[in-house]
């Protein structure tokens, strides 16, 4: 591969620096977009539709657990994109291939194995560490609220993530630029296929989701 673009989303400049680094000697004419908090990934993904790849934490500002996953994977569907994470348990590795990663790194990884990561990917492959994550999840309730989740489109995504910031409807209309009743219409047919009956267990059904990263 001649040329590579890259986009980084990680909020530690020590970490990026390093994966810069890595990356460099991958391509002979390789670019690095570096973002530090979520809306910025966003917006590189939005402005660099050209992009290889993007590696992402999962928990940066703006964004904790799988909903920043969620999001760039249902707005941006022709992007590979890499989790990289301090959390490499099996399970956090094997949720996030399931909602659509297409490779895990943990951040303990050496030069030789996030640059093999980023080849299998690159080269149309699934790359995920040692760990065993053939085997389907095996909690009933968490296999449910997948399902469910992944039947959100790409906006559901990012108000049912700003429904989980705390943010009231008309502040979610501000930030996505549409009208408050817009904001509404998603919101009920988020409780919809969710399956709950308010904003709050909505928001607690994607926490379980999360908090599954740590159990």
């Amino acid at each position: 591969m001649q040329t590579l673009k890259i986009i980084i989303a990680d909020d530690h400049p020590l970490f990026r620096g390093a994966l810069v680094q890595t990356l460099q000697a991958m391509a002979e004419d390789v670019t690095i977009i570096e973002c530090g908090e979520f809306s910025a990934a966003l917006k590189a993904a939005d402005e660099h539709p050209d992009a290889d790849l993007m590696l992402l934490d999962l928990a940066m500002p703006g964004v904790s657990g799988f909903s920043g996953l969620m999001t760039l994977r249902a707005q941006f569907s022709a992007l590979p994109i890499v989790i990289v994470s301090a959390t490499d348990d099996s399970g956090t590795v094997r949720r996030s291939i399931e909602l659509g990663a297409s490779g895990f790194i943990p951040k303990s990884s050496g030069l030789d194995d996030i640059r093999m990561a980023v080849k299998t990917v690159l080269d149309g492959g699934i790359f995920s560490p040692g760990s065993d994550t053939s085997q389907p999840e095996d909690d009933p309730m968490l296999i449910e609220i997948l399902d469910r989740l992944k039947t959100l489109t790409p906006q559901q995504n990012r108000v049912l993530t700003m429904l989980a910031e705390g943010l009231l409807n008309k502040q979610i209309a501000y930030e996505l630029g549409v009208s408050e009743a817009t904001i509404k219409a998603h919101v009920s047919a988020i409780l919809l296929k969710l399956n709950v009956d308010s904003r709050t267990q909505a928001v607690i059904k994607l926490g379980k989701i999360n908090m599954a990263m740590v159990a």
